[in-house]
């Protein structure tokens, strides 16, 4: 088997159980309608474990292109397989997203609100705050790839890496991922979206492209960032990439920590306003 369709079927089969439980949870006349985030979070992390299952024996199972920008910029991944993993990690994500469209066909004309079948191909954030967005999904991902490296920093008994894989996968979900469905992965939340506009489901609504960009770009920033955090402090390769990152960072949460204490002085002084006339 080829780096690309490893890859490829990896992903596609992280998609087919992560989206598929979504979809059993979200769609009308599901048995699985209203199961909940529980759910939801462990189905997640043992759709990680069943592609790395699948595939780590041949191509590492990355699954995820925040994971291979992020061990290849710091040297751990060869920069020239790069592009083969990210096309094959997008493409097996649409792949998978189109099954699960087949597999719950009936579903979709039951389901009235076209943000719950949006929410089957893609993340749609608790509350909608761009920046605030983007440091969850940072923050997500940091956590994975660095916990991925610790991962492999372990000797463990041949088999169960995927099994720790899945429980991190698991973790994220449970603690940080409320906040917006916790992409993690570009191609998890792009590859499905595209899927999402090209297949004819009734009432679907918009792909909310206008926040697409969110679980692209948090993802690979925090990817990069979580592997440079490693190298630096584990290894002792500091490096300017480490320092310039880290500035970028410390700018991006001052940001969004100052809009969000804008509009709390906004919504404050609305409320003195009302309670004054």
């Amino acid at each position: 088997m080829t780096m690309f369709l490893a890859e490829l079927i990896g992903t596609m089969i992280l998609i087919i159980f992560g989206a598929g439980v979504v979809a059993g949870v979200v769609l009308k006349d599901s048995k699985a309608e209203n199961s909940g985030w529980i759910v939801i979070t462990i189905a997640w992390g043992l759709a990680v474990t069943m592609g790395v299952y699948a595939v780590g024996n041949f191509s590492g199972a990355h699954l995820n292109p925040a994971v291979t920008l992020g061990f290849a910029f710091v040297g751990e991944f060869p920069w020239s397989q790069v592009p083969t993993y990210i096309a094959a990690q997008i493409l097996g994500a649409i792949i998978g997203a189109v099954i699960v469209f087949f597999n719950y066909l009936p579903h979709w004309d039951r389901t009235k609100e076209a943000e719950s079948k949006l929410a089957v191909f893609a993340t749609i954030p608790a509350i909608r705050r761009p920046f605030s967005n983007l440091i969850s999904e940072i923050i997500g991902t940091f956590v994975l790839v660095m916990g991925l490296l610790f991962i492999g920093a372990n000797d463990f008994t041949e088999g169960l890496n995927p099994l720790i894989v899945g429980a991190l996968i698991i973790a994220i979900g449970m603690s940080l991922g409320g906040t917006t469905g916790y992409a993690i992965n570009p191609a998890r939340d792009l590859g499905p979206r595209i899927a999402h506009a090209l297949l004819p489901i009734p009432g679907k609504g918009p792909s909310d492209w206008s926040y697409a960009w969110v679980p692209i770009v948090g993802p690979v920033f925090g990817g990069i960032y979580g592997a440079v955090f490693y190298k630096a402090l584990f290894t002792g390769e500091y490096g300017l990439s480490f320092f310039a990152l880290s500035l970028v960072l410390v700018l991006v949460f001052i940001g969004a920590a100052s809009v969000e204490l804008k509009k709390g002085r906004e919504k404050a002084k609305q409320l003195r306003e009302r309670t004054i006339s």
